[in-house]
């Protein structure tokens, strides 16, 4: 596994638990951070390719980090954290998180959840055409680039991938456990707020108005449609 992966946690025993099942599958390139301050310095002075981020640090909360990371980078986000209830987990999506593990926590299930990010972080090659339309949306698959209105807009990993999802696949209803297996590959804990925040959060860069959204609708009852 060439990923190199940063692990953020002030408890050293998580992150030996965390490096030595992470080297046992096969991953070599692991960061490790006590601290905001020195999880930002590695960011500073490496090429991250996923962040595993606990919220609870002693001199800034994850929740901050998340905020500076995603103010200048792309990289996937998945917190690992005692923070368990609705409310830690939907922050932690709607600040940028990729995906949120509670603790105590499987180090297998965590390893799934990220093969599952970082397979789906490379560009999508296989589709049939590598320019998609819908209206003022383009999206190009080949450099993983979306337009809107012509100007370029980013997105991290989770969105763009569910952007392509929708736009590959337009005028048809999917539940929220469909595009949970679609886009993060497994079907998790908290799968539906996962998926609601981030179908929130693609609105905010898609719809003319995000509370009255007009091209991603919800189906009252079965799930979401992205209408071309």
């Amino acid at each position: 596994m060439n990923e190199k992966i940063l692990l953020v946690d002030d408890e050293k025993g998580i992150i030996d638990m965390l490096k030595m099942a992470l080297t046992k599958n096969g991953y070599s390139h692991l960061y490790s951070a006590y601290s905001g301050e020195e999880a930002l310095t590695v960011l500073e002075n490496e090429t991250i390719d996923l962040i595993v981020l606990d919220i609870m640090l002693p001199d800034m909360d994850g929740y901050e980090i998340c905020r500076r990371v995603r103010s200048k980078y792309q990289i996937p986000i998945l917190f690992l954290s005692a923070k368990t209830t609705d409310f830690d987990v939907i922050t932690g999506l709607t600040l940028g998180g990729d995906d949120y593990i509670k603790k105590p926590f499987n180090p297998m299930e965590l390893i799934a959840r990220i093969r599952a990010v970082t397979r789906r972080q490379r560009p999508v090659q296989d589709f049939s055409k590598n320019v998609y339309e819908v209206g003022n949306i383009t999206l190009h698959t080949k450099d993983a680039t979306v337009l809107i209105n012509g100007k370029p807009v980013s997105f991290p990993a989770r969105e763009y991938e569910l952007l392509c999802f929708f736009m590959k696949h337009p005028n048809q209803v999917f539940s929220t456990a469909h595009l949970h297996e679609a886009v993060w590959g497994e079907m998790g804990r908290d799968y539906q707020n996962t998926v609601i925040v981030h179908i929130t959060r693609l609105r905010k860069k898609i719809e003319i108005n995000p509370s009255s959204p007009k091209r991603l609708i919800n189906i009252r009852g079965i799930g979401y449609k992205f209408v071309d």
